[in-house]
């Protein structure tokens, strides 16, 4: 099953050359999630060639604009390209209230129903869940509430081996992709280990925006396959961190050491680095398999 993401924006703060302000692309089983939408993040859809109409869920971490500026935007252009089918959008509460100013004075009907989930930034929950996957929020320590999420596969069922399956009727594949064994009329015994193979081990990604170096959230995101953290400024400037509320390069990679990550992303640099090497090598000192999450780019998770 396909469980990858697609960097859109990986900036802090403000827009700078080839870096745009937060966003990515998560696409599992063909399903299309936006984590974040800052400032040009159609934009970006359209640059990396990804339909827009396809996104069916939105999820917001906070009300800082680089997280969510760009998302009247593409909501207005889903609008107007003629979308019906309902949009679920998860955030704080308070960015209903900023959508329906802004469609309001605007004189904005949209076409097809937002249906908005309140997201409580005080204690890790289960958010949303589907025949795929699971999302439940991670509690960060930031300026304002903020919540990451840790999107979590299921467990798929067992595959056929179309080789032994080809003479067994299909009313009993339901049973054998179940791990169930099979007794058929003559009394002939098919073992679901023999007609089928181990489906692969779900996976999971953890997305953390904006936050201090806080014990209180590795819990959530313990022994996840991937980690998104973000690494906003070297280690020599954690004063200025702390004062802002955010994870030097150096962090995030321990980060990701203390709570067993497989691999680490780092993102939401800030636009006082014009190239990335030094935050990715400080990162590495402390988590090997660190990668840039930047513009264009597609993990497998």
């Amino acid at each position: 099953m396909k469980f990858e993401v697609t960097i859109l924006g990986s900036s802090s703060a403000t827009p700078v050359f080839n870096r745009n302000p937060s966003a990515q692309l998560l696409n599992c089983n063909e399903k299309y999630y936006l984590i974040d939408c800052g400032e040009g993040t159609q934009h970006q859809l359209i640059r990396f060639n990804i339909k827009a109409a396809r996104i069916d869920y939105i999820f917001i971490t906070h009300l800082h604009g680089d997280h969510y500026l760009g998302l009247v935007g593409l909501l207005s252009s889903l609008h107007l390209n003629g979308r019906t089918k309902p949009m679920q959008i998860f955030g704080p509460k308070a960015l209903l209230e900023i959508l329906e100013i802004q469609f309001k004075y605007s004189d904005t009907t949209l076409r097809y129903p937002i249906e908005f989930f309140a997201i409580d930034a005080t204690a890790s929950a289960q958010i949303f869940e589907n025949s795929d996957l699971l999302v439940k929020t991670i509690i960060l320590n930031h300026r304002i509430p903020c919540t990451g999420f840790i999107f979590e596969q299921k467990q798929r069922q067992r595959k056929l081996i179309k080789e032994k399956t080809d003479e067994v009727p299909m009313a009993y594949y339901t049973a054998l992709k179940k791990g169930l064994d099979v007794t058929l009329p003559n009394g002939e015994v098919l073992l679901s280990e023999e007609y089928t193979t181990p489906p692969e081990a779900p996976r999971s990604y953890a997305y953390c925006s904006d936050t201090l170096f806080d014990e209180r959230y590795f819990s959530t995101i313990t022994n996840c396959d991937t980690l998104y953290h973000e690494a906003t400024f070297l280690h020599e400037l954690l004063d200025r961190a702390k004062e802002t509320h955010h994870t030097t390069a150096l962090q995030a990679g321990e980060i990701a050491t203390i709570v067993r990550a497989k691999k680490l992303l780092i993102g939401h640099f800030s636009s006082r680095y014009k190239t990335l090497q030094m935050l990715l090598e400080e990162a590495q000192s402390a988590f090997e398999n660190t990668e840039l999450a930047i513009e264009g780019r597609t993990f497998q998770l």
